[in-house]
């Protein structure tokens, strides 16, 4: 883990400014429930887990890197954002408990075993919001290790038994430089019981 880690820290020691929102987050938010506990999986320097809490949901924030849980809890006090739990975790490790998240949210990180405990702790009703890089690229960015990269349609297949609500994979189709590339992103609902 310390390996992961220091990468990690050092990564997030360089960034600077307002901490990005994920695309499927951004452009389906509306569909989210008005309350509920939501996990940002993997969070990184949070701002996916800022955007939960401000839509009414608690929210759990894990990441392996301490620099961004500590930016994270700064960033939501300055906000007033209460609901956020933000804590130093390796998600591999520990993931999260089943039947226990109303919205998952996992977004730039790929861990293909890790995905029927992430099916598992959606509680009936609950959704997944995933985004990630996928092999096929119109232009360099994000990992270039295939073990970190979505083969062609690989994201509908790693989470059976969900009803998708909405996807997006426009891979290396028509004018490149316009549209969303280089990742796919998909919204999906846990069916009731």
């Amino acid at each position: 883990m310390r390996s992961v880690q220091e990468k990690w820290d050092n990564i997030y020691q360089q960034k600077v400014g307002e901490p990005p929102v994920a695309e499927v987050l951004q452009h389906n938010h509306y569909l989210l429930p008005e309350k509920g506990v939501a996990l940002d999986l993997a969070c990184g320097l949070g701002g996916n887990a800022m955007m939960l809490a401000e839509k009414g949901l608690s929210v759990m924030a894990w990441d392996i890197s301490p620099v961004a849980i500590a930016f994270l809890d700064q960033a939501a006090n300055v906000r007033g954002l209460t609901t956020i739990d933000a804590q130093v975790r390796d998600v591999v490790a520990e993931p999260p408990e089943p039947n226990s998240i109303d919205v998952l949210l996992v977004s730039l990180f790929l861990e293909r075993s890790l995905c029927p405990a992430l099916l598992a702790a959606l509680k009936p009703g609950g959704l997944l919001l995933y985004q990630t890089y996928c092999q096929e690229k119109v232009h360099q960015g994000g990992p270039n290790n295939p073990d970190y990269l979505l083969a062609d349609n690989e994201l509908l297949e790693l989470f059976p038994g969900l009803k998708l609500r909405v996807y997006r994979e426009e891979s290396l189709l028509g004018r490149h430089d316009i549209g969303m590339r280089n990742q796919a992103w998909m919204m999906a609902e846990k069916p009731l019981l």
